[in-house]
């Protein structure tokens, strides 16, 4: 009965005395624990504390009276609440949910009060971005030399994600701005013969995690030639012999079959025979 006494006692203080409040912000992920750190001005000696919930709904988490550490209040929080000698607060593991406003108020054994606000932000892990490469169409005279590539990174699942690029394999690891689209998610490159080992690393990154995808554009330039857009030698290769041997056998056709003067064949042995031969009566 103390207890609840006291708890209302520092509501009421709460209500009526002046306040020092100071705002802070925590970020955190999915499956984490987060420390709310309650803190006073030196000097502070603390008397009672309180720990609230106030968004998105309004509970009690854990109290300090009289020495004593309370967290068996009822809340979204139960069974994942602890609150430390040093009197802050514990909380986890942390679920999408969790996210909201929290507040500590402290009073000093003169009666003065101190009130805390920490904004809590719970954030889901990135999961592994994923690229994909588009070639570009280009010339065929030009296709084994150089390949045009657009290179796009998405984290699936997941919202609240930054991107960007680093260029692999080369001093200059920076891409420039002006080759980024749609919020960095997509990448230009324009790539030559000495590009064939260069790799691109796209970061998903969000306030409190981040993972990278990997790839060797010039790779995916290589895998399509193969696959059917041959180049424009490529095709003389194959092109030119075939034609030269339908213009040759077109030319033996044409010989076998000319009429010769003065001979002809025998229909029914192949016998080539004198224009001027009798036949026997």
């Amino acid at each position: 009965m103390s207890a609840m006494w006291s708890l209302w006692s520092l509501l009421l203080c709460e209500a009526l005395l002046p306040i020092v409040v100071i705002s802070v912000q925590v970020l955190s992920k999915v499956g984490d624990s987060v420390l709310l750190v309650a803190e006073c001005p030196s000097g502070f000696q603390v008397r009672e504390v309180i720990w609230r919930s106030l968004w998105p709904s309004e509970e009690l988490l854990a109290t300090f009276f009289r020495g004593s550490l309370e967290t068996l209040y009822y809340s979204r929080f139960l069974g994942r609440v602890q609150l430390h000698g040093n009197l802050s607060l514990e909380l986890g593991p942390l679920k999408s949910g969790d996210s909201g406003n929290f507040s500590v108020l402290m009073v000093d054994t003169g009666g003065q009060t101190w009130t805390q606000t920490l904004h809590l932000k719970v954030y889901d892990a990135v999961p592994k971005p994923e690229v994909q490469v588009f070639t570009a169409a280009t010339k065929e005279a030009q296709a084994p030399q150089t390949c045009q590539v657009f290179l796009s990174c998405w984290a699936p699942n997941s919202s609240d994600i930054t991107y960007s690029w680093r260029r692999e394999g080369t001093m200059d690891v920076e891409v420039e701005m002006h080759s980024l689209f749609s919020n960095r998610q997509v990448l230009s490159v324009s790539l030559g013969l000495r590009d064939k080992d260069v790799a691109y690393t796209c970061i998903a990154s969000n306030p409190v995690s981040w993972d990278t995808a990997t790839v060797t554009p010039w790779d995916s330039c290589h895998h399509e030639a193969a696959s059917g857009k041959a180049s424009y030698k490529d095709v003389l290769l194959v092109v030119l012999p075939i034609s030269l041997f339908l213009i040759l056998a077109g030319l033996l056709g044409a010989w076998h079959h000319c009429p010769c003067s003065g001979k002809r064949k025998d229909a029914g042995t192949d016998r080539v025979v004198p224009e001027t031969e009798n036949p026997l009566v």
